[in-house]
């Protein structure tokens, strides 16, 4: 075996004992909820968004990582409606004051660990400037919006992992359709319910007697929460699961504040024209999908939404000028409602995505974080009344 192969070789193990395999194939073995799933399955449903994830798995000791959400491929140029909302704040998103400010969207969406954020910031400068290289000198400035989790249990977040230059490829990267899942991109370190989590996705597709509009909702899902408070499908799996046994027992976080409360980021993409005012109530119904996994948000939880429309476009020209959207903007209670439900419903399911889509790690200092058991909670929403698919391959 030549070096370069043997090199492969190791490269390849190392990451099976970090996360205990690849990811399974993307999508959950059941649905809930009135609304359809579009054909991913995932917020790039949505006409326009792009995707990316960028995972740090070194040593023994790195799970971390970036994922980057794009609303076009060129933000500022064709900047979108947005709104934001921290549900409960002890956790940072950063560029929220001019979103809220302005009502608009003008730069990718990058997700990462709590101590890259200013790295993550720096990243998006340089790749924002490459592109429109009259930034700073005859145009206006970005203000980054960067949002993190707190990875620290089974990462060496000191080490501060990911750079800028990590960043920029990632965002060259960024692009539509199918994405990999759970332990991937800014969610490779992460922890829910006592469980390896991560990137989840969902969409919900409104029926064409309500204008057809896809909901797509990506989570970072770092949540706190113990086993027993997990509901899948409205069934209390984690009680259930009480006394499942694991290979070991799972070192529990240590510490107080974030480390034992975790944190969610949740963005919510539609193509409905929706102003900033609505964003942010579609934004707020992210929250209620978030009760339904059975969270309550703790004092301190990091929960902190972005919403934006990729149908009400602002065009941005340098030397800057803003010219006003064209689309009227959707006012019928009936669809708007529909809306709501669909992102409280999507938001539920990308959560459970993350978790179905995660595999055991281990990380700093030997600590195992085990991943959801597919089979038996399948088997428990299937006692429970609740059509699945046959069960994945472990």
């Amino acid at each position: 075996m030549n070096a370069r192969l043997l090199i492969a070789v190791a490269g390849f193990a190392l990451a099976a004992l970090a996360t205990g395999g690849p990811p399974a194939e993307a999508r959950l073995p059941f649905h809930t909820g009135l609304f359809a799933s579009g054909p991913l399955d995932g917020i790039t449903d949505v006409p326009g968004v792009r995707v990316a994830n960028r995972n740090k798995i070194e040593g023994t000791s790195i799970r971390t990582g970036a994922t980057a959400v794009l609303p076009n491929d060129d933000p500022w140029e064709r900047k979108v409606a947005a709104a934001t909302l921290a549900f409960n704040g002890n956790g940072e998103m950063t560029g929220t004051h001019w979103i809220a400010e302005s009502g608009y969207l003008e730069e990718p969406i990058v997700l990462t660990d709590t101590l890259d954020v200013g790295r993550a910031d720096d990243g998006v400068v340089t790749w924002m400037i490459r592109r429109h290289p009259a930034i700073g000198r005859t145009d206006d400035v970005p203000l980054p919006v960067v949002a993190e989790c707190d990875d620290q249990f089974l990462n060496d977040i000191r080490a501060r992992a990911v750079t800028a230059d990590d960043v920029v490829r990632l965002l060259d990267r960024a692009h539509g359709g199918q994405f990999e899942r759970g332990s991937v991109g800014a969610g490779t370190g992460m922890i829910a319910f006592g469980f390896k989590a991560g990137i989840g996705y969902a969409t919900g597709v409104l029926p064409r007697d309500l204008g057809g509009y896809v909901v797509g909702v990506l989570v970072n899902d770092n949540t706190g929460g113990t086993r027993t408070e997990l509901r899948i499908a409205g069934v209390p799996v984690g009680e259930r699961l009480a006394n499942y046994p694991l290979p070991h027992r799972s070192r529990a976080p240590s510490g107080g504040g974030r480390t034992r409360s975790g944190s969610i980021v949740v963005i919510v993409a539609t193509n409905a024209p929706l102003d900033a005012r609505q964003l942010h109530a579609l934004a707020l119904r992210a929250a209620l999908g978030m009760g339904r996994t059975g969270l309550t948000s703790n004092v301190g939880s990091g929960d902190l939404f972005l919403a934006f429309s990729t149908a009400m476009v602002v065009r941005h020209t340098a030397p800057f000028r803003v010219d006003a959207p064209r689309m009227p903007i959707l006012e019928d209670d009936r669809i708007l409602n529909a809306l709501y439900r669909a992102t409280a419903e999507a938001t539920e399911s990308a959560i459970a995505d993350a978790l179905f889509e995660s595999r055991t790690m281990t990380g700093r200092d030997g600590a195992i974080t085990y991943g959801l058991p597919v089979r038996r909670v399948l088997a428990i929403l299937r006692a429970a009344g609740i059509a699945v698919e046959a069960p994945r391959a472990p």
